[in-house]
């Protein structure tokens, strides 16, 4: 499993409209082939940060599967305009995995 890692930044004062867009585009992300789950998380500290964590099967999922597809063209049209710069995009592959 790969976790995408991707930490956005709103536009201040767009937080709300963004939450609502972000509900109805994952439909889209959730169509592609290896997409295993996604959560956002908002931030205490600064209104308008957001770390979205999604699950992958494998890198190219996301790399190839989606970014290449129809569905993120959709994603791109909801979402893109909301941003104050563009995300900052990472993979991550777990070496150790603790649970209680």
């Amino acid at each position: 499993m790969i976790l995408e890692h991707a930490l956005l930044f709103v536009k201040h004062g767009e937080e709300k409209e963004f939450e609502r867009d972000f509900k109805i585009a994952g439909q889209y992300i959730s169509a592609i082939k290896g997409y295993q789950g996604h959560t956002l998380q908002k931030c205490f500290e600064q209104a308008n940060k957001y770390l979205l964590l999604v699950k992958w099967e494998k890198k190219e999922d996301h790399t190839v599967g989606f970014r290449e597809s129809k569905e993120y063209l959709k994603w791109k049209e909801l979402l893109h305009h909301y941003y104050e710069t563009f995300p900052i995009v990472q993979h991550f592959e777990a070496v150790i995995d603790f649970k209680e």
